[in-house]
């Protein structure tokens, strides 16, 4: 069953959000509304799930880990800027950089970080390789196998680790995974998303972790 799509399906799952941050989640259905009819950054039948399909869905990591202040955060592959606005509006005391290859998604991304407003990201046109600096953890939403994604991104690993689990990469897939993350070599971790978020959306879905 389709649970109702709106800012209501965040506070029930995450009821500690200050009135600025609700305030933040509220103006996204407008604002990436209003980009998608200019630049098409979300498919059109998904518009009208904004908050279950792409924000809900991108907070699925902040279920399983709570980023400590000052923790660095590259999103991979950011789209129309996801997992990494839902993740900057929840943990404002984070740096976020959002990366992209395509300059048309990185302009709808700054436009709606400036009209939030969210002064802990960053944005990054081009290839990761070309990124400078280091990251505490990559995280991505469905945007290449996993041996790709550690293969562009495995020297911008931070090596020392401040939180419980050790750096590495946190990303939102679907489908059956055990080979895709087999191919890597690494320690992982899959975690299904029905373990928090009972929307049949969310059925298939997982987060592979990877360190």
């Amino acid at each position: 069953m389709e649970a109702k799509d709106g800012l209501q399906t965040i506070v029930e799952y995450f009821p500690d959000l200050s009135a600025s941050q609700q305030h933040q989640f509220s103006l996204l259905r407008e604002l990436y509304s209003e980009w998608n009819a200019k630049i098409n950054v979300i498919s059109r039948k998904d518009i009208d799930y904004l908050y279950t399909r792409h924000v809900l869905h991108s907070l699925a990591i902040a279920k399983f880990i709570s980023f400590k202040p000052d923790t660095r955060i590259l999103d991979i592959g950011t789209g129309g800027g996801f997992p990494g606005i839902p993740l900057a509006i929840l943990f404002p005391e984070c740096s976020f950089t959002l990366c992209d290859s395509i300059r048309k998604k990185i302009t709808v991304v700054e436009a709606i970080a400036s009209a939030l407003p969210l002064q802990n990201v960053k944005m990054h046109v081009g290839r990761v390789e070309e990124l400078p600096g280091k990251f505490d953890f990559i995280v991505s939403r469905a945007v290449a196998p996993m041996s790709e994604l550690i293969g562009w991104t495995y020297k911008k690993r931070e090596a020392q680790s401040r939180h419980t689990i050790k750096n590495g990469w946190i990303c939102l897939k679907g489908g059956d995974l055990i080979e895709e993350a087999s191919v890597c070599k690494r320690p992982f971790e899959l975690i299904p998303l029905q373990r928090w978020f009972a929307d049949s959306f969310f059925e298939s879905k997982r987060i592979l972790y990877m360190y």
